[in-house]
């Protein structure tokens, strides 16, 4: 969310209220500043403003000490002995007449939070102790549960009925990202809890694993048996416009599924060379990892609308089903971000697969008008929409070319004979190949987790494109089939000695 002096004199002149607290904070945060945070997060969200006085007027934070404050801020809130579960906010540092105010937006959580071990909820413009008031935290409690999906307990789901590689996966996702990360000597019952995908139900006393925990970690049998309509259609549609040229149908858990995204993505979208500051880049990357974060993360499971990612000329589509809290084509410079499933999102920036809650689509906002010369267009309802403008390098659209022609396209993207470049997976694999492979070591290179993904997305394609042959072609399922690398692959690596290879200097 992006705030000038205009928007937050604006909210100045409303006045404190339920959803709206001013903090002076001249030299140093207020003590009760994480009560409103607490409380915010508790109730319906809201937004504090560090710099203000009770009465609206505009003192500021002083300038050698607003880095200091919000490194402060944000090092509590990540504290789960000040804050728990730890929470992600937004913050934009406005200035206002020379003055410095930290405009800080709380969403209302699907989690019932604690400040130093005391619960807070909001009231007018007052922050309540409600914690030895029994009836309002039950109150609490069921309708955080009634509120949000994702934290309903199933409660004979077990440890077992999850992907326990990909726990250990994740959990050195995080150690490696952040090298005192809690989950680093923690088992795995532990991590589930620390994540809030291990809950207890207020209403029955059981505890268990939490949809939010089966969606982001389960097998794939238990978790279709929790969620049966849980499924996300992956489309490239830009010949056959009747049916499709490509399609992936993905039903596994969202860690796996965000892989399956980024591979389609991968496969049938171009990566022009692009250049940040001296740091070459992606931003095909940079902005679809938003795309498919979003797809997963802010989708209403509870909905049997399969959410869907559609490729067509010079576009992306996107469909999920939606919790709406408005309706209609949204500003993404203006819009306040709201998280529709915040456990499942919390996990994924754990991970790596998400950004801060708004900073994700300020990046998308950013790269799109350079990597499709428009802003995305994002159309909130029951069904939530987006439309990414995307370049056609090399291709016309005609309705005249014939389906079989399809295959020519998307071999040329992984030969470079569509974008102009060679991706360096490529590169990796046909040098590899120069002695013969089986398709795991090749897989291995590829770094794609899901056999069949890789199978069908590089494989494939690399065998259609000429670039690699089994060395037993008439038994392809033979347990010694190995793939070994072609004169059209030698002559790929060939042409790209002494040329710029996309992603390299």
């Amino acid at each position: 969310m992006n705030t000038d002096a205009h928007q937050l004199n604006a909210l100045i002149a409303r006045g404190e209220g339920l959803n709206l607290e001013f903090k002076t904070c001249r030299d140093q945060l207020s003590r009760d500043v994480f009560e409103t945070v607490c409380a915010f997060l508790n109730r319906h969200g809201g937004i504090i403003l560090l710099g203000v006085q009770d009465d609206g007027s505009i003192q500021g934070i002083g300038p050698d000490v607003v880095e200091q404050i919000r490194k402060d801020f944000v090092t509590a809130i990540n504290n789960p002995q000040k804050l728990s579960p730890p929470t992600y906010l937004s913050i934009v540092d406005v200035e206002v007449d020379s003055r410095r105010v930290l405009h800080i937006y709380v969403p209302e959580s699907s989690q019932v939070h604690r400040c130093n071990g005391r619960i807070y909820d909001r009231n007018e413009d007052s922050d309540l102790d409600i914690t030895d008031h029994t009836a309002q935290v039950a109150q609490l409690y069921q309708r955080k549960q009634a509120t949000y999906s994702e934290n309903k307990v199933f409660s004979h789901v077990g440890l077992d009925d999850l992907d326990r590689e990909l726990i250990a996966r994740c959990r050195k996702t995080a150690t490696l990202r952040w090298e005192d990360h809690p989950w680093k000597n923690m088992d795995d019952l532990e991590l589930l809890k620390s994540a809030q995908l291990y809950q207890t139900d207020a209403e029955t006393g059981k505890s268990g694993l939490t949809l939010a925990g089966i969606l982001l970690l389960g097998k794939q049998s238990p978790l279709l048996q929790a969620v049966p309509h849980h499924r996300t259609d992956l489309i490239l549609r830009k010949v056959n416009l009747d049916r499709y040229d490509d399609r992936d149908f993905v039903d596994v858990n969202l860690v796996e599924s965000y892989e399956r995204i980024m591979a389609f993505v991968h496969k049938h979208l171009p990566d022009p060379f692009y250049l940040e500051g001296t740091t070459s880049i992606s931003i095909r990357d940079a902005i679809f990892r938003e795309v498919a974060s979003n797809i997963l993360i802010h989708r209403e499971y509870t909905n049997a609308f399969p959410a869907k990612l559609i490729i067509e000329y010079g576009q992306v589509r996107t469909e999920n089903s939606n919790r709406p809290h408005g309706f209609g084509r949204l500003d993404p410079e203006s819009f306040t971000p709201f998280p529709k499933n915040p456990v499942i999102a919390r996990f994924f920036r754990q991970i790596g697969r998400a950004d801060e809650l708004g900073s994700g689509m300020r990046k998308m906002m950013k790269y799109s008008r350079a990597y499709g010369g428009a802003d995305p267009e994002l159309i909130e309802g029951d069904i939530f929409r987006m439309i990414i403008t995307v370049p056609e390098f090399g291709a016309k659209k005609d309705s005249s070319v014939e389906p079989g022609q399809v295959t020519g396209q998307v071999t040329g993207q992984v030969t470079g004979q569509v974008t102009g470049q060679v991706d360096p997976w490529v590169l990796d694999v046909l040098r590899a190949c120069e002695k013969p492979l089986k398709s795991s070591d090749i897989q291995k290179i590829v770094g794609i987790k899901h056999r069949e993904t890789f199978q069908r997305n590089y494989l494939d394609q690399l065998l259609k494109g000429g670039l690699l042959i089994r060395t037993i072609p008439d038994s392809p399922q033979s347990r010694m089939q190995r793939y070994v690398i072609t004169e059209k692959g030698k002559q790929i690596i060939a042409s790209t000695r002494g040329e710029n290879i996309k992603g390299q200097k």
